[in-house]
């Protein structure tokens, strides 16, 4: 156990399944399980896994000027956001930066938000001065939250609730699952088929024990979940993303519609704006070694005659690959796929490429 560390409504189910426990954003959370990393990867990958992911932040956002409000300081297209539908977006500062990612869903009389664990608390701050006009922000700190993964994951909660079988990618409803009331979306952070449900904190422990029965299903670490959304080239925020770094340089460009590009009106969005028009001085890109020593967060990257143009963000072996996978920030002139590039190991050039991400294919599930 971690002292001095909060604790989510799994705890005493992941120390019963035999979890390592370690420290993350502020809670007492399960690195992986006695099978391993690489068997929990694999698995996801092939059957079924659980998460907790309930360290994460959850809110709503009501009132009557509540699309316009959140709009105002962030980028992504709310108003074109049909109801049981979520888009991924970014709170953004003055200089463009990225303060958090986010999923917002439209809810029909109020937005619900899910946010970072460690940025939760200056998230909510944020938006109870940030938000103008009829809107008022409510944190929901009696929900745990668990996300399903994997190709048999529709499988799995179709038993508890036939309805989610049929919900598109990226949409969200109330479900009744195995007897209890869920926020169910289909969503996840692994590149894999999947769903995310959020439910009160009492009911969380006899849910999981309810999926965890289901012989597709095996609980699932932060490890894997760290490997997963690696090869899938999701970005994690604190190593990926952070204040220094716009959504036009993340690669994030996809999640910023032609109206708000055009419009503006977010933080930032003039210096957003002149790098979509003249492009930013570097990008995330993926980088694949082509030997067997993997690069790991701050490793530096040089062209083939050793000048350092960029440094990796996240890195490790890559189950599903069999190999070493990497993401980070190169020079522009450099981003372009298949690119030759070398990443400096302990000080020592390893050959790499640069490389288009994902690594292994999404599988979501889009109807």
């Amino acid at each position: 156990m971690i002292p001095d560390h909060a604790h989510t409504s799994l705890h005493a189910l992941h120390l019963e399944l035999g979890a390592k426990m370690v420290p993350f954003a502020g809670y007492d959370m399960p690195v992986q399980y006695p099978a391993g990393v690489l068997a929990e990867h694999q698995h996801t990958r092939q059957a079924a896994g659980l998460f907790d992911v309930s360290h994460m932040g959850q809110a709503v956002v009501r009132g009557a000027d509540r699309v316009a409000a959140l709009e105002a300081l962030l980028p992504g297209d709310l108003q074109a956001l049909a109801e049981g539908r979520i888009r991924y977006s970014q709170f953004t500062n003055d200089q463009g930066g990225i303060k958090d990612d986010l999923m917002v869903t439209q809810a029909g009389d109020h937005l619900f938000l899910v946010i970072n664990a460690a940025c939760k608390a200056a998230d909510i701050a944020h938006l109870k001065t940030g938000l103008r006009g009829d809107a008022i922000v409510e944190e929901l700190t009696d929900r745990a939250l668990l996300a399903l993964q994997g190709p048999q994951a529709a499988l799995v909660l179709e038993r508890l609730a036939p309805e989610a079988a049929a919900m598109p990618f990226m949409s969200w409803r109330p479900l009744d699952v195995g007897g209890i009331a869920c926020l169910v979306s289909r969503s996840g952070y692994t590149g894999e088929d999947g769903f995310e449900i959020s439910l009160p904190s009492g009911h969380a422990e006899a849910l999981a024990r309810r999926l965890l029965a289901e012989p597709e299903v095996r609980p699932i670490g932060l490890g894997a979940r760290d490997s997963l959304r690696l090869e899938a080239g999701l970005c994690l925020y604190g190593s990926d993303i952070d204040e220094t770094t716009t959504p036009v340089e993340a690669a994030l460009v996809w999640s910023i519609s032609k109206r708000r590009r055009e419009q503006g009106g977010f933080p930032g969005a003039a210096i957003i704006q002149r790098q979509l028009r003249d492009g930013p001085g570097r990008l995330r890109v993926g980088v694949k070694s082509l030997d067997k020593a993997p690069a790991r967060a701050h490793t530096p990257i040089a062209d083939p005659d050793g000048r350092v143009i960029g440094e990796v963000t996240s890195g490790g072996f890559g189950p599903s690959v069999g190999g070493p996978v990497a993401m980070g920030y190169v020079q522009t002139p450099f981003a372009r796929p298949g690119t030759e590039v070398r990443l400096l190991v302990r000080g020592t050039p390893r050959p790499a490429v640069v490389t288009a991400m994902p690594f292994v294919p999404h599988h979501y599930r889009k109807f």
